[in-house]
Parts: structure tokens; sequence; C-alpha cells
């Protein structure tokens, strides 16, 4: 059997209602280790009140033989019983060994879930689980598997949603999963059952910055037009945008462009260009328009003033609008900013 399992393969068999004696969800990707776990209880345990055939362990107070113990007794008026362990990576090493023995041959009726952000590839546990084909990778999204996953949100609920209206809750949200399943929820509500979702029910129902905008800075950045790009970072402030975040979506174009220049050397160009670039395919001519003013030496300054401004709006007392100004300003003339220690001595 293989080492390792998709995880989006393991959710579609949750959603059917299989289910296999051990799960190990390791990765920093909570929300799909979360998703993972409630839906493989439901489909071991049903709906049925909880306590009779469901229990919870919690690192670093397990005790393997207690867990094991536990996995072994025979389920309640039901078919199978359902284990989970959190936060795994706090499990003592010796119990985590101990719990080895246990992945290798485990009770046919209980279902044992363990969630880890990291486990030693190395460890007894984990050669354990890969050998038994419980090993589920929990990372970040990226990409075209983060696009899916809006994609499968959106069908989840009956809907289609366009290119456009995927990429605004991306630029909006980013890559994280909990807030992009809270606002596919929304437009759901918003657009009714079985309604398409569009750009135009994105922008009415979803708090998000404007797309446009943000490539407007981009591009008066890299145009070294600093009036222009100041007037569209105010336009955001009018709108009551937060700075952190609008500072969060121009580093994540300039991110963009960055990877957009690294693939056009490689060769890529339109669509596999912005794949690789982690944009969506019909963002491929602005990417690549963007990728070709920036130079590599404007592109590491840029980045240093964004990271100098985030530290000086989270640690200074200068006003945010000033910070914004700032930042701005050193962009478009491809300079650093000031370090942070040293904002509160300016004026």
């Amino acid at each position: 059997m293989s080492e390792e399992r998709d995880i989006q393969s393991l959710l579609a068999d949750a959603r059917a209602g299989n289910w296999q004696p051990v799960v190990l969800l390791v990765g920093s990707e909570r929300f799909l280790a979360d998703r993972a776990a409630k839906l493989l209880k439901k489909a071991v345990v049903g709906d049925g009140p909880t306590g009779f055939n469901d229990d919870l362990f919690h690192g670093a107070q397990v005790v393997a033989s207690r867990v094991v113990s536990t996995a072994k007794t025979l389920p309640m008026m039901a078919k199978a019983r359902y284990v989970l362990i959190r936060d795994a990576e706090d499990v003592p090493t010796a119990e985590l060994d101990a719990l080895a023995a246990y992945v290798a041959a485990p009770s046919p009726s209980t279902c044992l879930v363990l969630i880890a952000e990291k486990i030693d590839g190395r460890s007894k546990l984990s050669k354990a689980a890969k050998s038994a084909g419980a090993w589920i990778e929990c990372e970040p999204l990226k990409g075209p598997l983060l696009e899916r996953f809006v994609l499968g949100e959106a069908k989840r609920r009956g809907h289609t949603i366009s290119p456009d209206a995927g990429q605004a809750l991306l630029d909006a949200l980013g890559n994280d999963l909990a807030a992009i399943d809270d606002a596919v929820e929304r437009l759901s509500l918003y657009v009714g059952k079985g309604a398409p979702i569009d750009l135009a029910a994105v922008e009415a129902s979803i708090a998000r910055i404007r797309v446009d905008s943000i490539w407007t800075v981009v591009d008066a950045v890299a145009a070294r037009r600093s009036a222009v790009a100041l007037e569209a970072v105010a336009s955001l402030l009018a709108d009551r945008e937060p700075p952190l975040r609008i500072l969060a979506m121009v580093a994540r174009q300039l991110r963009m462009v960055a990877k957009a220049k690294q693939a056009l050397a490689d060769g890529l160009r339109g669509p596999e260009m912005a794949r690789f670039a982690g944009a969506l395919p019909f963002k491929a001519r602005d990417l690549e328009a963007a990728a070709r003013k920036f130079d590599d030496d404007a592109l590491r300054a840029a980045f240093r003033a964004l990271s100098e401004a985030d530290l000086a709006l989270k640690g200074s007392k200068r006003p945010p609008e000033v910070v914004m100004e700032e930042v701005i300003l050193a962009l478009c003339a491809g300079r650093d900013l000031p370090l942070v220690s040293e904002w509160q001595f300016r004026v």
C-alpha cells in the first residue's frame, strides 16, 4: 500500500460513509484536519448522541494503554467506535511508540484518528501509519488545489462559481480555508438555491478588497507613478479597508509577480505561467505585464519595505495612513523603509 493518501480522497470517502481503522492527519492546515475528523466521526457513529461510542484524548495527557484499551472496546449498540487524539505532536515519544503497535494491527470495529501539526517521519508511529496507508498530509492549499477547493465548496452547495468570482474570493481571503468556507456559505444564501455565483455576488455580499485597486497599486509602483498608487490606497482606506489587509494583498500580488518572473524565465507562458504563480489562467496577461516591469532588485526592495511596514503597523505609534503613505513612496522609489526601531523617532 502507498505511504500517503490524498486528503481530498479521504474526505470523499468519509462523505460516502466509508472509513478505515486508523487515520493520522499531519500538517498545519487545521481546517482540513478538523473537517476530516468531523466527517469520519459522522461516517463511523452517525448523528447519534455523543459519549456512547466516541472518545477524545488530548496530546500531552495521552496514555497509550488507555487509548488502546478504549479502541479495542466493542461499540455499544452500534457497528463501530470512534476515537480521536488531538494535538498528537504533544504526545510523549514513549506513548507514541506504544501506539505504533496498535496502528500496525488495529481493531476493525474502531476508527482511530490522530491529528498532529507535525510528527517525526522516522518515528515508529509514522512508519506504522505510512505502512498502513493511514498517513494523510494536511498542508495549506496553493494554486490549482486552492482553486479546486473554491469550486468544490460551491459545488457541494449546488452552485457553479465563475472564474473571476473565485479569484475575487482568493484575492480577498488568501488561502484561509475556514474564511473561504464561510464566505461560500454566505454566498449560497445570497444567490439562492442552485443559482450561479458571479463576481457581482461576491462584491455585494463579501467584505473584500477591490482587486482592481490592488492591481492599480502594483502597476503604479512598477511604473514609479507614486501619485496614482497613493490615490488607489487612499480610496481603499476611505472604503474602510484595514491597512494591514491592504498591505497583505499588495504583498500577495507581488509574490505572484515574482513567481511569474521565474515562470517566464523557465519558458512558461499564458495559463501555465499563471498557475505556477498561483493565479487563475485569465490573470496571465496582467501577471506577465507586471513581471516584465519589475526587476529582481526592485522586488527585493519592495518585499523589505512591505515587511518593515507590516511591523510598523503592528508595533509603532505612527498613524496607519502615514505608514501606508511612507511604504507606497518607498515602493515607488525602489528604496527600503527605515527599521521599525527608527519609526518612533520620525515625526
